[in-house]
């Protein structure tokens, strides 16, 4: 098995290390950050004090950045599924634009009929 199919999902692959990466210093600058404050406060630094400021820290993060994200993507793809007319308006210029072409073409009506009724395409 080729590192888990690393050639088919190297995107994934390429994601999971910038995530896994920007994590890890996420983590490791965040304890810094801590352990010096809490030294300057003459307070010996506490893990578990630590764990629920940088969860609390990484989650506020992630709901600002990757919710939204999240948002955008999936509310655009399910808008361009259900056909809303945004989606629909840079499809139906080019389907115009391809059928007046054909039209100047000789044969050109015929493909287009060929074409509609391949790809299920009303007038």
């Amino acid at each position: 098995m080729k590192l888990l199919h690393a050639h088919k999902h190297g995107f994934l692959w390429v994601t999971a290390c910038f995530f896994l990466i920007s994590l890890s210093g996420h983590w490791l600058f965040g304890w810094l950050a801590f352990r010096n404050e809490a030294r300057s406060k003459g307070v010996t630094p506490n893990t578990a004090d630590y764990a629920i400021e940088i969860t609390r820290d990484t989650l506020e993060n992630w709901q600002s950045e990757f919710l939204q994200l999240i948002w955008q993507v999936a509310g655009l793809s399910f808008l361009l599924h259900v056909g809303s007319s945004q989606s629909k308006e840079g499809q139906e210029r080019v389907e115009a634009k391809i059928d007046y072409l054909l039209s100047l073409t000789p044969g050109g009506d015929s493909e287009k009929q060929r074409l509609d009724q391949a790809y299920f395409r009303d007038g």
